[in-house]
């Protein structure tokens, strides 16, 4: 999914890359010690969810509904946006606690969580641009 496929699709990336600074920056400083300055310049807007949440819908109303899970893969993008997308949910899993001890604001955790959803589309849609099947999962059977 290279930039001339789609030079929005990069640009989103590349915002997203900069929420997630000020993810890690919010991480970094718990609540209880943060200045009042820096928690105002790096805060999570809930306009940063919604917006996610719009991106998945335009990506997916250009794919075919899912009727199975799938396996990752689809190309080298697809692939890649995969990985990330199992970084992000292992990133989600971390913050989840520093939520529950008052030391983050909820508002990155919900952005963390609705981005491994937008990297699956994103991975999808990268898939399709590339011209890839997506591979349907099988449960396997045990050998005899």
């Amino acid at each position: 999914m290279g930039k001339k496929k789609n030079g929005l699709y990069i640009d989103q990336l590349i915002r997203i890359q900069c929420v997630l600074q000020d993810i890690a920056s919010l991480v970094a400083t718990p609540l209880p010690v943060a200045r009042e300055s820096h928690l105002k310049r790096v805060a999570v807007p809930s306009g940063y969810v919604e917006e996610l949440e719009t991106w998945i819908d335009e990506y997916t109303a250009q794919l075919p509904p899912l009727t199975n899970f799938i396996l990752p893969g689809g190309g080298k993008t697809s692939a890649s946006l995969h990985i990330a997308r199992t970084v992000c949910r292992r990133a989600e899993r971390c913050v989840v606690p520093l939520v529950r001890n008052g030391e983050v604001e909820s508002e990155p955790m919900k952005y963390l969580n609705r981005l491994s959803d937008f990297l699956f589309t994103a991975a999808r849609y990268a898939a399709k641009l590339d011209n890839q099947e997506e591979t349907i999962y099988i449960k396997p059977k045990l050998s005899s």
